[in-house]
């Protein structure tokens, strides 16, 4: 076993469980997006002024090699950006019609990234300031998992939404104290008199430019012996209904089957935790896809990764995977404890599932298109397509060896890793801290 306080970029080597052809011909086998990976050398670079009578871009990036799964671009091309949008992609834009340059020769250029669950209420049980660990590492996007509730939530959008630089929404909690009092002497669903679909339903209305849907936590942790868990689904569904938004659900561990709550979950909503390693997940004791999880997605139920510090583990996205079971986003489930280990940060996470046999492009698509499809953002994100929002990451992907622990606490070694370089957010380029 690994010590717990072990950097992710330690050179190691170590054998892995399954070949790289076995997971590749899992993953290229999804009904998901599956994508070629192609690999790239990298360069550090800085942002170039340029003479201002010449210019007609803010800024461009010039020379690395954009993915964008949405335009399905992987190739060469230089991005450039007008008042806070994307103006243009394409290939050698002149570096005299920007009044900045960002060099990223050797570099990837993607989407800015869309974290779907992060904790971003700080101070708050385990929720973290966003922007450390967001917009300086390549997340523009971070969706708050359910650390607010109905009667936090004035207080998460006054001191965090409207003031980061991330772009910080929200899954409402439908305890409406969220995430502030739980502890194994006092779950968050113990009580169910917090419980209340309409309080969430009428703040989620009132809010619905940064409250994108609800958040309810099904583990055993939070809950107590008995149904209460399948009846505060009842009622987190009953909010989702009345504002016509969808839902997330964290499962594993959970006193009721996860196939009764998966028959209350309709298109648009969200499971999350799906390669968690406890019971009553996605697997059944032997090993094998539920039937129900399968239904659920035919259903157009989304599936999301949702590290976090006890909720990614290798063994079980390798089964899920020979059964062809893949995520449809990935995100990290950052939060106070796991920022420290095994999570990091999302590109981290990210790194994981290349080590599982992903491609650069699959992971690039998993925190940009897929991500922007899953929840409405309200305006255009998770592509450089001319018209979105200028919101830019520009990556390093190095070659070594890298370990790289799972939430099991199994560390593997990886050979490549996502290193950011520089962000770009409402016209400002950010760099990692």
């Amino acid at each position: 076993m690994k010590p717990r306080s072990k950097n992710p970029s330690t050179e190691e080597t170590t054998n892995s469980r399954f070949t790289r052809r076995e997971l590749m011909t899992a993953v290229t086998s999804s009904v998901l997006l599956s994508l070629p990976a192609r690999g790239v050398a990298a360069v550090s670079a800085e942002p170039v002024p340029q003479e201002p009578s010449k210019t007609s871009y803010d800024l461009l990036i010039k020379g690395g090699k954009v993915i964008d799964p949405a335009q399905d671009i992987e190739a060469p091309m230089d991005v450039a950006i007008q008042g806070g949008k994307i103006a243009r992609v394409a290939q050698e834009i002149p570096a005299s019609q920007a009044r900045q340059v960002l060099d990223a020769v050797g570099k990837v250029v993607t989407p800015g990234l869309i974290d779907v669950h992060f904790h971003a209420f700080p101070y708050i049980n385990t929720g973290i300031d966003a922007d450390p660990s967001c917009v300086t590492r390549g997340v523009t996007t971070a969706v708050d998992a359910g650390t607010s509730g109905a009667l936090s939530f004035p207080a998460f959008k006054h001191l965090v939404i409207d003031k980061a630089k991330t772009r910080v929404r929200s899954l409402l909690h439908i305890v409406a104290i969220g995430m502030v009092g739980s502890q194994p002497s006092t779950p968050e669903l113990g009580d169910l008199r917090f419980c209340d679909p309409k309080l969430a339903a009428k703040v989620a209305s009132e809010n619905k430019d940064t409250v994108l849907g609800f958040k309810i936590r099904i583990e055993r942790t939070f809950t107590v012996p008995g149904s209460n868990d399948l009846e505060a689904m009842k009622r987190v569904r009953a909010a989702a209904d009345e504002t016509h938004l969808p839902l997330m659900i964290h499962i594993g561990g959970s006193y009721t089957p996860l196939k009764e709550f998966l028959a209350l979950m309709k298109e648009g909503d969200v499971v999350t935790h799906v390669y968690n390693p406890r019971e009553n997940s996605v697997l059944d004791k032997d090993g094998k896809l539920l039937p129900e999880v399968l239904d659920a997605r035919s259903r157009g139920v989304k599936f999301d990764i949702g590290h976090g510090r006890t909720n990614l583990s290798y063994r079980i996205a390798e089964q899920c995977m020979r059964q062809q079971f893949l995520p449809d986003t990935i995100s990290s489930d950052l939060g106070l404890r796991s920022k420290q280990f095994p999570v990091f940060d999302l590109v981290t996470t990210m790194s994981k599932f290349l080590l599982l046999g992903f491609s650069m492009r699959e992971v690039v698509a998993r925190t940009t298109l897929n991500a922007a499809r899953t929840f409405n953002f309200g305006t255009e994100i998770g592509t450089l397509r001319p018209g979105a929002e200028a919101d830019v990451a520009v990556f390093e992907l190095r070659e070594g060896k890298f370990e790289l622990t799972d939430a099991d606490n199994d560390t593997r070694v990886g050979k490549q890793k996502i290193i950011p370089v520089a962000t770009v957010r409402g016209g400002q380029i950010f760099y990692p801290v």
